[in-house]
């Protein structure tokens, strides 16, 4: 694989840009925005880092030329308005799957083979909104999200044991968003069990913010984070351009695992050069299975709402 294109030069979209071009995996990595002079302005910014980061992927800056993005091997999106303090993420629906519809159709007619990973909000309809306008297999069209939700998990177990995060190990599954479901069950430190560090009530706190994690960072910015979301993203970008087949939870579209149906739900993944290469179904406890149903029902009736607008 040579070739990623990002599209969406803001915060998320310039770190997958910067994180993927450091990695030094592929040849070049377009970004891709509709500001005049944005995404060639970071491009460039970037490209001049290359020879103190030591890294020869080439970073070229477009707006809005989509002939620069031909024959991608992998799409990544992040285009969309992000969330503003007192903003729910249904809010962001209507043109935030405008937006995705519009890129998606534009970036496939130019690279028809690609994968398209989506960072978009909210992240697990829009995945949809992109699987819907894209027209091929789900396998090749899914979400960023659990990653990035299980690093915040994994940073917050880090800095109450006083360990690195580095031998944390984490699952969740569900939506993106306050419904998430972490796993302290799957959770270890370098295959010790977190419970063997940390109180029941005290795990419970930690797992509690981290479903709120993203609202926490708007409430302090005024914005969307984007370093992490960016790193989890280009992460994925990674294992599929290097065919490692990690094991990682994405958002992905369920077609009868975990009892569900056309739904995009967070779910533990092989990713591979074809993508989503297997959907991992674990065998859950009836509470783990009750709050994942619940997270999907959320899930749900935002994709209906998606539905019913006709956009796509």
């Amino acid at each position: 694989m040579d070739k990623v294109t990002v599209i969406g030069a803001g915060n998320v979209g310039a770190t997958v840009a910067y994180s993927v071009a450091r990695k030094d995996i592929v040849k070049e990595v377009v970004l891709i925005d509709i500001k005049e002079g944005l995404s060639e302005g970071k491009s460039l910014d970037m490209w001049e880092s290359s020879a103190i980061d030591q890294f020869n992927t080439k970073i070229i800056g477009s707006t809005n030329d989509y002939d620069k993005t031909k024959d991608s091997d992998i799409i990544v999106i992040t285009s969309g308005l992000p969330r503003k303090p007192g903003m729910s993420r249904d809010d962001l629906i209507s043109t935030n799957a405008k937006i995705v519809h519009d890129v998606t159709s534009k970036a496939l007619a130019k690279s028809p083979n690609a994968i398209i990973i989506i960072v978009s909000n909210p992240l697990d309809v829009m995945s949809y909104a992109a699987f819907k306008t894209a027209g091929i297999s789900s396998h090749k069209v899914f979400g960023m999200a659990g990653i990035l939700d299980t690093a915040r998990f994994r940073a917050f177990l880090a800095d109450e044991m006083g360990t690195s995060p580095k031998d944390i190990q984490a699952l969740l599954l569900g939506g993106h968003g306050d419904t998430m479901v972490p796993l302290p069950r799957f959770t270890t430190v370098n295959g010790i069990p977190i419970t063997e560090y940390i109180k029941e009530d005290r795990l419970n706190e930690i797992v509690e913010r981290t479903k709120k994690g993203g609202g926490e960072l708007v409430n302090l910015m005024g914005t969307s984070a984007w370093y992490a979301p960016g790193a989890a993203a280009a992460q994925m970008v990674e294992a599929i351009v290097k065919d490692e087949k990690r094991t990682f939870p994405v958002c992905a579209l369920l077609n009868g695992e975990y009892g569900m149906k056309n739904i995009y739900l967070g779910v533990p993944v092989v990713l591979g050069k074809n993508g989503i290469e297997k959907i991992i179904e674990l065998d859950l406890t009836e509470q783990e299975m009750n709050d994942l149903k619940v997270s999907a029902d959320s899930v749900k009736k935002v994709m209906t709402v998606l539905d019913d607008m006709n956009i796509i």
